[in-house]
C-alpha cells in the first residue's frame, strides 16, 4: 500500500516538515477556490489503493480550513483511497463539548459526524480541549499529547523551585501530570467565566512566592485568562513566570496582551500556523512534526502507537 501525504492550506509547513521526516514529498493536490469563495479540490497523484494521510488543523479561518478538509477527504474517497486519516493537530469546534445551558449545540460532536460523513476513517489529533470527544467519534481516534515536547524544552531550562499553575479546574489533572516529570508544586486558580472570552480570577490556590511557575493550559486564545493570572502570581511574589501551551490560536489582540504582561515566554508548538502579524519576541514555538510523523509511521505500518499516548 502507498504512503500518501497530503497539505492543505491551513498548516503547510508543519506538513512539509512532516514529509520530510517521513522522507517522502508531499502528494500533488491543487486547493483553490471559485469566485464565490467555495473551495475547489483537485488530487493530481494517483492514490487508488493508497493510505492517505491529510495534514489540516481547523484553526483560524475555521470554517474555511474544516470545509477544505472534508472536501480532500471526498475527492479522495472519490479516487479510490483505501485508508483516509485527518491528521489534525489542533481540532477546531472543540470547546462546545457540552451543552452547558439550554438550546446551545455540540459542535464537537456535529464535526465528528461531518468527519466520518465526508469518507475520513481515522482521525489524528493532539490535546483535545476535553478527552472525552474522542467518544463522539465512531471512526477510530488517536490522541497524542505535546507533553514530551513542552517538557525537554523547560528541563533544559534547569528551573529551581518550581509550580506549575493550572489557570482554572479543568486543566488540573493536566497541570497535575506536568508537575509530577518536575516533582514540582501544583497551583491552582480559581476562575469564573462570565461569558466566552471573557475571565475573572477569583482565588489562587498554592504557593507561588519566590517560585519559577509555569503556566500551563491546552491552548491560547484571546491570552485575556493567560495575562490576567500571570499578573495575579507575579504580584503574589513569584520570582519567574512562564507559559505553556499546546495550541495557540491567538486570536484578537492576544499578542499585544501577552507582550504587556507579566509572561517572561509563552512556549507554543506549530500545531496552527503563527502568523506574523504583532509582536511575538515572547512567543517561542515547539515542532511537533516528529510525533506525528512517528504516530504516522505506527499507524501506516499497523504497529502500535502507545507509547506516544503520555
Amino acid at each position: 500500500m502507498k504512503l500518501k501525504i497530503i497539505a492543505g492550506n491551513a498548516n503547510i509547513d508543519l506538513a512539509k516538515q512532516i514529509a520530510k521526516k517521513l522522507g517522502v514529498e508531499l502528494s500533488g493536490a491543487t486547493i483553490g477556490r471559485f469566485s464565490d469563495g467555495e473551495a475547489q479540490v483537485k488530487i493530481v497523484d494517483n492514490v487508488r489503493g493508497a493510505d492517505c494521510y491529510i495534514i489540516q488543523p481547523t484553526s483560524a479561518p475555521v470554517n474555511e480550513n474544516l470545509m477544505e478538509l472534508l472536501i480532500i477527504a471526498d475527492a479522495l474517497k472519490r479516487a479510490s483511497a483505501k485508508r483516509i486519516t485527518a491528521v489534525v493537530p489542533y481540532y477546531g469546534y472543540a470547546r462546545q463539548d457540552k451543552k452547558s445551558e439550554p438550546r446551545v449545540p455540540i459542535t464537537a460532536r456535529l464535526v465528528a459526524n461531518l468527519f466520518a460523513t465526508a469518507g475520513i476513517t481515522r482521525v489524528l489529533t493532539m490535546d483535545l480541549h476535553a478527552g472525552q470527544i474522542q467518544g463522539f467519534f465512531d471512526i477510530p481516534v488517536d490522541h497524542l499529547y505535546s507533553t514530551p515536547v513542552l517538557l525537554s524544552y523547560f528541563r533544559e531550562k534547569n528551573l529551581n523551585d518550581i509550580a506549575i499553575v493550572s489557570p482554572d479546574a479543568g486543566g488540573v489533572e493536566r497541570a497535575r501530570a506536568f508537575a509530577k516529570h518536575f516533582n514540582a508544586d501544583l497551583v491552582i486558580v480559581d476562575k469564573r467565566r462570565p461569558r466566552p472570552n471573557e475571565a475573572s480570577i477569583m482565588n489562587i490556590i498554592g504557593e507561588v512566592k519566590d517560585k519559577a511557575c509555569i503556566i500551563l493550559d491546552d491552548l491560547v486564545d484571546t491570552a485575556g485568562t493567560l495575562a490576567k493570572v500571570a499578573d495575579v502570581i507575579k504580584a503574589k511574589g513569584a520570582a519567574r513566570v512562564f507559559a505553556a501551551a499546546s495550541h495557540g490560536v491567538l486570536s484578537g489582540n492576544a499578542k499585544q496582551r501577552i507582550q504587556n504582561s507579566s509572561i517572561e515566554e509563552l512556549v507554543i508548538t506549530d500545531s496552527i500556523s503563527i502568523l506574523k502579524d504583532g509582536p511575538t519576541d515572547k512567543i517561542h514555538v515547539l515542532s511537533i512534526a516528529p510525533i506525528l510523523a512517528k504516530a504516522i509511521t505506527g499507524i501506516f505500518k499497523d504497529e502500535s502507537i502507545s507509547e506516544l499516548f503520555v
